[in-house]
């Protein structure tokens, strides 16, 4: 049965409720941020005088309002509003309050705050100068990488410069506060991690944990980029509405939020590669270098990640892998889908790319020499790669995408094309992503499960549902365990007084950790649920609950609890008593009773209906201060094969031709997963070809509009588009056998920029040396790269 995303009618018609969707009450005030306008300086006075004749203005606020003004989901650095410096052009300095939400903008025009400018830091090579960095220098080694370079048959070194991307989601950051009595607070936000919006807003406040709770009905697209920068939107309606005693909403415009909030994080690696004649890769040293910001954000976590995924899918037994943050005067950066894990596989990759070259041989050829497989299957941090498929999918892609064939067509191509003809390239990589938290605590989730007496479930849990329908996933696993169908299941709004204590949904973890929850509570109601079943098989039904109840003449129903369960696949002893199609069945006998009125014998037998699961991920053991260890449950693997053309005109890239193939183990939901390889693919093939950043001298975006930043359009898309999933029934890791696909799809969008260079590869400039074009490989830079003596002449002319 085909199962669609539980809001996808409300989606169609329109009715789908979002932040800004919320009728505004009669008194509710309307909030405008004015921010910085450079990039680090000393705020010498702030004017307010134009306000106050203002008819719709109310009042302001600064950090002076606030009872606790630092905040970070790692470290507590980053100044909620502004105090006396400024280090990020976007960063909050005045809350406006308006009684208008159509006068927020002129309002903040009336704010005029005076400036003396420090010298800011706008660049990873002038923060390594200035010895300016968020946290210490991290290293995960295996082997002896010195040593180990110094015996290679061949060596190549280089460097690769990867740029930031905005998340682009449809609605902007977002939140509704509402003042309730006592001093308790409301908050609806646009986030992905409910309880951090609690816990800042408490902070913020001044207020107890029990007196704030955050509600999440979904999320009109995230991709990390609400997993921590939408508490402090949440706090500044908070505030508002919590000193106004009035509601309160805040619902940035699409050129403030993108100039405010924080990106993927930029990159610069250096590599040194040694290997063998035939391409084997006997060790590996890498140096990361990422732009985390003003501030801390979550950049050293995805730092982290990043030097775990620098070896991709490929077994190098001596690596070097050393990564530290760079602290400069941009918006803070922050998570993004991949989580530093695509920085780094961009790296491998390009380096697989780069020995081929050197040595002559076709990319695929290195690649499949280096795939872990057989007993090379441990990684630099010591972690064994199970269920390992890489070999597979790398076989079967090649053969399904008719990969030599197409390989000798786009060779005669380009040997043979007219100058003005397209360039064609053709790459064929692979993702090995690790699934899990890589801080061992975010790794737990809880789910609340509630039957009603009409046999439809009502469940909460810590998972936010942002369109990539984890609700829908939770909703299947629950209505399969009770064997009743999905339409009888609906997965409630986030909040945080039902689901204390949770997670983000990011890591592509959140069916993992909240689906399992639920499965685990449900499994408690089901072992009860059977054991009553297994009374009334044996009770004349004259004497049932629901014929006798009102009386009081029968003896209840006595049942026992299920021991303490942490396995949700661990299957529940329910006493040869069958849960399907809506229908309560004893196995032997044949007897059976309706889902419903089993529901309503249970209650009436005072029998709990509800119950609440705890889920936390086991074997996890990775060491921060060794580097070693298991840091992942398990790996997501795909292949990618990406045929690109590109103009040596006016370099336009266009993707000709994209095959995927993904190990998703056993998919809850196929569409779903489908869904999310294909759209995570598309958005990856935007960052590495069309989406730049551009600022200006003080760091301040231009790019902060569609109009100019270019997210993909359908144009940008595959013109032939095949995507397939690798049947694998070996995964017993995760809740009922399947695999997480939010994140690792985007990795193979790499591929795409793999392919483009590649193609330039073909020029004749390029036959003794790899183009080193950075991410993303824009029409410009290609162009560049193709005809770097025009704009030598374009330059001279300025």
């Amino acid at each position: 049965m085909k199962i669609p995303h539980d809001s996808a009618h409300t989606h169609v018609s329109g009715t789908s409720e979002y932040i800004d969707d919320r009728a505004a009450h009669f008194d509710e005030v309307f909030i405008g941020v004015v921010f910085s306008t450079e990039p680090h300086a000393k705020i010498l006075s702030i004017d307010s005088s134009k306000l106050e004749k203002h008819p719709d203005f109310i009042t302001l606020f600064t950090y002076k309002d606030l009872s606790h003004n630092k905040w970070g989901s790692i470290f507590q650095d980053q100044p909620l509003i502004a105090e006396e410096i400024v280090q990020f052009v976007g960063e909050p300095v005045v809350l406006i309050a308006s009684r208008d939400r159509f006068s927020v903008e002129a309002l903040k025009k009336l704010v005029t705050i005076k400036y003396q400018p420090l010298k800011p830091i706008l660049s990873i090579d002038d923060a390594i100068k200035a010895n300016s960095y968020i946290g210490d220098e991290r290293t995960i080694q295996s082997g002896d990488c010195e040593a180990a370079l110094q015996k290679c048959d061949h060596l190549i070194s280089g460097s690769v410069v990867i740029r930031g991307a905005d998340h682009f989601y449809l609605e902007s950051q977002a939140a509704v506060a509402y003042p309730l009595e006592d001093n308790q607070i409301e908050i609806h936000s646009s986030s992905q991690h409910s309880v951090e919006v609690q816990h800042i807003v408490a902070h913020a406040l001044g207020l107890d944990s029990k007196d704030v709770v955050c509600i999440v009905k979904r999320i009109g697209g995230a991709f990390g980029g609400k997993e921590s920068q939408a508490a402090p939107f949440a706090a500044f309606a908070s505030l508002v509405a919590h000193k106004l005693k009035r509601p309160a909403r805040l619902i940035l415009t699409k050129d403030d939020d993108m100039i405010m909030t924080g990106k993927r994080n930029p990159f610069q690696n250096e590599y040194v590669a040694g290997f063998n004649r035939d391409g084997k890769i006997v060790a590996l040293k890498v140096k990361l270098r990422s732009d985390g910001g003003a501030y801390a954000d979550l950049s050293t976590a995805i730092m982290e990640r990043a030097m775990l995924h620098c070896d991709n899918a490929y077994f190098i037994p001596n690596m070097l892998i050393q990564g530290r943050v760079c602290k400069t005067h941009f918006h803070p950066h922050t998570a993004f889908r991949g989580f530093g894990g695509p920085q780094a596989v961009a790296t491998i990759e390009k380096i697989i790319e780069q020995i081929a070259k050197h040595l002559d041989k076709d990319p695929l050829e290195i690649r499949k020499t280096n795939v872990y497989q057989g007993n090379n299957n441990v990684t630099h941090y010591g972690q064994p790669v199970e269920n390992n498929v890489l070999p597979e999918l790398f076989d079967k892609l090649e053969t399904d995408s008719d990969y030599w064939n197409r390989r000798k067509i786009i060779k005669a191509h380009n040997s043979n094309r007219k100058w003005n003809e397209p360039l064609l390239g053709l790459s064929l990589t692979a993702v090995k992503f690790g699934i899990s938290f890589t801080t061992r605590f975010l790794n737990q989730g809880n789910a609340l499960v509630l039957i009603h007496r009409d046999g439809t479930v009502q469940v909460s849990t810590g998972a936010t549902e942002m369109g990539q329908g984890v609700n829908t996933r939770i909703a299947q696993l629950v209505s399969e365990a009770l064997g009743i169908s999905i339409l009888n299941t609906r997965v409630m709004p986030t909040r945080t007084d039902k689901n204390a204590n949770t997670s983000p949904t990011a890591a592509s973890a959140g069916t993992d950790l909240n689906g399992s929850a639920a499965v685990i509570a449900t499994n408690k109601i089901k072992f009860r649920l059977a054991q009553v079943a297994r009374n009334l098989f044996v009770t004349d039904p004259a004497l049932y609950a629901s014929k006798t109840g009102g009386l009081g003449t029968q003896a209840e129903v006595e049942v026992t609890e299920l021991p303490h369960q942490t396995n949700p696949n661990k299957e529940v002893d329910t006493f040869g008593i069958e849960f399907k199609n809506g229908k309560v069945t004893d196995s032997k006998t044949k007897k059976s009773i309706s889902f419903e009125s089993l529901i309503n014998e249970a209650y009436l037998n005072r029998v709990s209906l509800s119950d609440y699961g705890f889920y936390r991920v086991a074997d996890l053991g990775f060491n921060k201060l060794t580097g070693k260890g298991q840091a992942f449950l398990y790996f997501t693997n795909g292949t990618a094969v990406n045929e690109v053309s590109v103009s040596p005109i006016n370099g336009e890239v266009k993707i000709l031709r994209t095959d995927i193939l993904m190990d998703l183990g056993r998919p809850i939901n196929k569409g779903l997963d489908l869904g999310q390889v294909t759209g995570g693919f598309i958005q990856g093939a935007g960052w590495v070809t069309t989406e730049n950043l551009y600022y200006d001298s003080k760091g301040k975006l231009l790019s902060h509009s569609p109009s100019t930043y270019k997210i993909p359009n359908i144009q940008d898309t595959p013109r032939e588009f095949n995507v397939n999933l690798l049947e694998n029934l070996g995964n017993d890791k995760n809740v009922r056998g399947t695999k997480a696909v939010g994140e690792p799809p985007l990795l193979l969008s790499i591929g795409v920029w793999t392919a483009v260079n590649d193609a330039i590869s073909h020029l004749p400039e390029y036959e003794k040396k790899y183009p080193s074009i950075q991410l993303p490989a824009t029409a410009e830079v290609c162009l560049r790269a193709i005809q770097p003596d025009l704009f030598k002449t374009v330059g001279a002319n300025k």
